[in-house]
């Protein structure tokens, strides 16, 4: 019987996420995003159902600093600021009143980077979104805050700026779902794994980023960002490193 350790090739790093303060890294194991899960006109009614979900490879997961590639295959590359939650103890059927205790570890602020042209191709010809939403470079996060030092946010402003123009703002009260609510539901579909990071949704104001745009933006208290959108000359020659934060 073969080991365990006799790869065919070294096995890649594991992706990883750093943690605020600390020389300590939080392993990451998958990356759920959430559809809309914040009112993005006033007269949008509540919701009665989970918000649909998908989701990105681990290494999409990159630190969100300097330079944001600007993927290729597209010519429609869009922002999504979203509040991160990181899952330190995993679950099945989770009851919302013990997500906060029991399962999140910490939280950050992140990037659901999407081909938005592509997507729209995907949605009109009732297909999947991975090649819109699971590319290289796809989830840029800020390093996680332990819920032990920030403890579990329920409101604070949550956006994003491109070169100094506000474009998206709201606010974690303003959640759909609320994290506990959101989490608990997640649950009820998939057992929940420590590593497990969930994009909860995003804003309005989505809109395209351009070659040289300065990214800018955040969740309060938990975490804030800048990066410079790449150019497209080099779209296609990113190498695919696994780098991480």
């Amino acid at each position: 019987m073969t080991a365990m350790t006799d790869f065919v090739f070294p096995a890649p790093a594991p992706a990883t996420v750093a943690v605020a303060g600390s020389t300590a890294v939080f392993p990451v194991g998958r990356v759920f995003c959430i559809g809309r899960n914040y009112r993005w006109s006033q007269d949008e009614a509540m919701p009665q159902e989970m918000p649909a979900w998908f989701m990105k490879p681990a290494n999409a997961v990159v630190h969100a600093h300097g330079v944001l590639p600007y993927p290729p295959a597209t010519g429609d590359f869009c922002h999504e600021i979203e509040l991160v939650v990181a899952i330190g103890r995993g679950g099945r059927d989770i009851a919302p009143a013990q997500v906060e205790p029991h399962h999140i570890w910490g939280y950050a602020a992140g990037l659901d980077l999407t081909r938005r042209d592509l997507q729209q191709q995907a949605k009109r010809a009732g297909g999947p979104w991975e090649a819109a939403k699971a590319f290289d470079h796809s989830a840029p996060c800020t390093p996680l805050v332990p819920a032990a030092a920030c403890g579990h946010p329920r409101q604070g402003a949550v956006w994003l700026t491109v070169n100094g123009i506000e474009r998206q703002r709201a606010d974690v009260s303003g959640l759909l779902w609320p994290v506990a609510e959101l989490v608990a539901m997640l649950s009820r579909s998939v057992t929940l794994m420590p590593g497990d990071l969930i994009y909860t949704g995003t804003p309005a104001g989505v809109g395209p980023l351009q070659p040289g745009d300065v990214v800018q933006g955040g969740v309060a208290g938990v975490g804030q960002f800048s990066m410079t959108v790449g150019s497209t000359r080099h779209a296609d020659s990113i190498p695919m490193t696994g780098d991480s934060l």
